[in-house]
């Protein structure tokens, strides 16, 4: 369960936590304050039993390592160095209750079972009065009058002398030393590892900022999305212009927190060929600024990020432009152009054949796994963040162990289903509740068409929730036109009982149908205690992004990912431009 501290909810321990807490206690934690070492004023708290001390990986002997971690049990220090090798998780598994270790250059706590930070009230207040303490004896007259006087002041109190700069060149020992010890950024023992010459342009890590996984998996799709890319890389959203003109509209405080913005810097970071991982700390607090009540530490839903972030985008522009626009067009922002489309849905009176056609804007589409017993298949409500809802219908118990595909729930969506007898329809002809035939289809594709699937399922009866692991196959290519409003009406109802209006324009011609899968977010884990990973398709090569680390893995490691967001992209984004080249050449060569 989670806790209120100071009236914010702490996020849940994991469960390796919570064994070593009711072994131990908090003694071990209080133990650590002696070892905290703080840089005044107000610097970050890192881990030391000497000031000078310089911690090395106990199996290794490396201390150049990215992570470097003391395990709070047996204070032995091991490396984590991921995806090539994690010596600290090693330790915790070879050794039962060794799981919990300490960030030795952060004062941040890890769990090496589950590779991931971990949070704990006692460890938090140790840190936190080992820095009161430091600031007050570097604010304070007195001690340092008193250390003076002792003809000392302590090591971080005590002014350096300043040196001149001198160019370091290795001397012939430091050479040997160098060529013995270095390694190639390639090791050709693990074909899944690449050096950072060999990953595509833009490619690079994110930095987890305390159970942001889901915003991360989120970006890296966002930020490989063709058509987003495109615009933001061809300046079409200035952020400096953008900043100057909130400036001179208004100068509140709010006015000045834009996500399109940020997306705007994190485009020229994460593209500027730094290979380094990138910290989206800016964005998560202009997120903040706009999503108030997700405003905390803990771990979010990666569908609602990505809703509430397009719906930040979109009000933003809104604002500054105060003029209205048909819902679905796209022609608002860049974030509604790029994946909002329209559904259709037709309600047609099963007495006189009277039918009923309404239209919503959507920027993605749920499927759900999970059969609802006695539940009607599909539901009709589009939620107020113009997310499109489908269920899938209900299927028998004998169907609980197929294979769901993902053309399997498009399908019965777009499915016609009888309305139950308490969901009558108002007939306008008849002037009666009738009985009624219900169906769902697509007018408008979107450019970039995402799919999520409801792994999250809530039961107020039982008062509970799980997650639903039912595997789901999705193809590398998919055609929507089955699934277009034209298609199912004229397949299923032909145009005797459902007659096209003249303005129906459901699949122009300049829009192509056909969609290729280029990013797929998953969630592994528990419902309380996940972690979510994107898989994205960059130069026909699949890599898989985990936070910080970039790995290239084969299709069949994504066909076998527990897939939780799929984004697919039309087909014309990516080889238009490509055959005409290959047109050209043709003829040069002819």
């Amino acid at each position: 369960m989670s806790s209120k501290i100071n009236g914010r909810v702490s996020p849940q321990p994991c469960p390796h936590l919570l064994d070593f807490r009711s072994r131990n206690g908090s003694k071990p934690f209080r133990a650590l304050q002696d070892c905290i070492r703080v840089k005044p004023p107000g610097g970050r708290a890192a881990i030391r039993r000497e000031p000078s001390e310089l911690p090395r990986c106990g199996t290794c002997n490396e201390s150049s390592r990215p992570r470097l971690y003391a395990c709070v049990s047996c204070a032995a220090v091991f490396c984590h160095a991921p995806p090539l090798h994690s010596h600290a998780s090693t330790h915790a598994l070879s050794i039962p209750g060794h799981e919990i270790a300490v960030d030795v250059d952060r004062a941040e706590l890890f769990c090496c079972a589950c590779r991931d930070q971990v949070y704990d009230r006692d460890f938090d207040a140790t840190v936190v009065l080992a820095q009161t303490i430091t600031a007050t004896t570097s604010t304070s007259g007195s001690a340092v009058t008193q250390c003076k006087s002792a003809g000392s002041l302590p090591e971080n109190l005590r002014k350096r002398r300043r040196v001149d700069y001198i160019l370091w060149a290795p001397n012939s020992r430091e050479n040997t030393i160098i060529e013995n010890h270095s390694i190639p950024l390639h090791d050709a023992t693990n074909g899944s590892l690449i050096s950072s010459t060999e990953l595509p342009w833009g490619l690079r890590g994110l930095n987890n900022l305390g159970n942001t996984c889901f915003m991360n998996s989120v970006l890296q799709a966002l930020l490989h999305t063709p058509p987003l890319r495109n615009y933001f890389l061809s300046d079409r959203h200035n952020r400096y212009y953008c900043q100057q003109n909130n400036d001179a509209i208004s100068g509140s405080k709010n006015s000045r927190f834009c996500l399109a913005c940020d997306m705007d810097a994190m485009y020229s970071a994460v593209f500027s060929g730094d290979r380094t991982p990138y910290s989206p700390a800016k964005f998560l607090y202009s997120w903040w600024q706009h999503a108030a009540n997700l405003a905390s530490y803990e771990q979010q839903d990666a569908h609602e990020f990505f809703i509430s972030m397009l719906d930040g985008i979109h009000e933003k522009a809104a604002k500054e432009k105060r003029k209205t626009y048909s819902p679905g067009t796209g022609d608002c922002c860049i974030a509604h152009r790029v994946f909002s489309g329209i559904l259709r849905s037709d309600v047609m009176c099963m007495a006189c054949g009277f039918t009923s056609t309404t239209y919503d804007p959507c920027l993605d589409i749920s499927l759900d796994l999970e059969p609802n017993q006695g539940v009607s298949g599909k539901s009709s409500s589009v939620k107020a963040n113009n997310s499109c809802n489908v269920e899938a219908d209900y299927m028998g118990s004998s169907q609980n162990c197929e294979i769901s595909t993902l053309k399997g729930c498009l399908e019965r969506f777009t499915r016609a289903e009888k309305l139950g007898s308490d969901q009558k329809f108002f007939c306008q002809k008849c002037q009666v509740r009738q009985e009624s035939l219900k169906q769902m289809s697509i007018r408008k594709l979107p450019l970039v068409s995402c799919f999520h699937i409801k792994r999250f399922e809530h039961s107020s009866i039982r008062r509970m929730s799980r997650k639903v692991d039912r595997y789901l196959q999705f193809p590398f290519s998919l055609d929507m036109a089955p699934y277009l409003s034209s298609s199912i009406l004229r397949s299923r109802f032909g145009n005797r009982i459902f007659p096209f209006d003249g303005q129906e324009q459901d699949a122009p011609s300049e829009v192509s149908s056909e969609f290729e899968l280029f990013a797929v977010v998953t969630h592994s884990g528990r419902l309380d205690a996940g972690h979510y990973v994107t898989y994205l398709r960059l130069s026909n090569h699949w890599y898989k992004c985990d936070d910080a680390w970039i790995t290239r893995v084969n299709e069949s490691i994504v066909l076998a990912a527990q897939g939780y967001m799929m984004f697919y992209v039309q087909k014309m984004l990516y080889y238009k431009a490509s055959e005409k080249q290959a047109a050209s050449l043709c003829d040069v060569r002819r």
